[in-house]
């Protein structure tokens, strides 16, 4: 699949609940409203999507959420989607998890043909985090961090850099990963949906401030290392780990762009900051026969636009794009 920039699309993210069990403050409003069930795509629907999306040419697939490992009867996706590792169609399946349940579900995945998670964890203090989240419990996500390293998964730590919230121990939470063997990308706040009485102008953070205050720590060195995602990332001599930077205000990654999001109703966003979508629901109830299915795919792929407009800005809406991250898949 070629956009009309010569990009190929080879990843495919896919939210399959808008549903979560936490509400962290960059990302939703704490009284949420959540699709009708009726509107959501079965698990035997996402399957067919994402497996129409392999066949055109898809090699990685990450499921997102909300929170992916909420979604009832998930694992039997999870599995069933597995076999395009098993057939070769497919280099890899991941997730994006915020890690409140992988102490139930972290060997089942690794059966299940996933070897690598990122897992969304903003800071260690425990008071803290229960106040980015609403009302998370940290030590539950630090031992589903723990279960899944046991059972054998790849760990990478995001966070997002918050102003006046978590930029104090980005340092020390860099460290924390090197010691346990993880990984660690840092995210620029992202305007996307209303998240209530919350400022994103308050909670923007340049992460070119964040890489000069880690680099007064840390020896950082760049390196020619890519996962399929827009982060940019440096080796930390220190630890031997690798520390990426999201970067999609100060630093637009657009250039390299090789993915598209599916949301939970099957709508395609060819752009994470642009509204134009594709109804891939309607082709795919229609016809028993994948072919209307392809034809959308396609069509909308050729509609990729070259970049997204994100701008945080106090003369401005702080919000570029009116649906939440939760929605478009993480």
């Amino acid at each position: 699949m070629l956009d009309p920039f010569g990009r190929t699309v080879s990843y495919l993210r896919v939210s399959v609940t808008d549903r979560c069990d936490l509400r962290c403050v960059y990302c939703m409003a704490e009284d949420m409203t959540f699709l009708p069930k009726k509107d959501v795509l079965s698990l035997e629907e996402l399957d067919r999507l994402c497996s129409s999306f392999v066949d055109l040419g898809v090699r990685k697939l990450r499921l997102t959420g909300g929170e992916p490992l909420v979604r009832r009867n998930i694992m039997s996706l999870i599995r069933n989607l597995g076999r395009h590792l098993d057939s070769g169609k497919l280099d890899e399946l991941t997730l994006t998890t915020n890690g409140t349940q992988l102490g139930k579900y972290a060997t089942e995945l690794y059966d299940a043909g996933v070897r690598r998670l990122n897992v969304s964890l903003d800071t260690l203090d425990p008071q803290k985090f229960t106040a980015i989240t609403r009302w998370g419990d940290l030590a539950k996500v630090l031992d589903g961090i723990a279960a899944a390293k046991a059972a054998g998964l790849e760990i990478k730590i995001n966070a997002v850099a918050l102003k006046g919230v978590n930029e104090d121990e980005l340092a020390d939470m860099l460290a924390w990963c090197g010691s346990l063997g993880y990984d660690m990308t840092i995210i620029e706040v992202m305007p996307m949906g209303d998240i209530g009485n919350e400022d994103r102008v308050d909670q923007y953070l340049p992460l070119s401030l964040v890489r000069q205050q880690l680099a007064q720590r840390f020896t950082l060195t760049g390196i020619d290392y890519k996962t399929g995602g827009p982060a940019r990332y440096v080796r930390v001599e220190e630890t031997g780990r690798k520390l990426g930077f999201i970067t999609p205000l100060t630093h637009n990654f657009c250039e390299s762009c090789n993915r598209v999001r599916l949301t939970c109703t099957g709508t395609l966003y060819m752009c994470l900051g642009q509204e134009d979508a594709a109804d891939l629901r309607a082709p795919l109830r229609a016809s028993e026969s994948d072919e209307p299915l392809r034809e959308a795919i396609l069509e909308a792929i050729g509609r990729k636009p070259k970049g997204h407009d994100f701008i945080i800005d106090r003369r401005s809406s702080n919000v570029a794009v009116p649906r939440h991250m939760s929605v478009t898949g993480g």
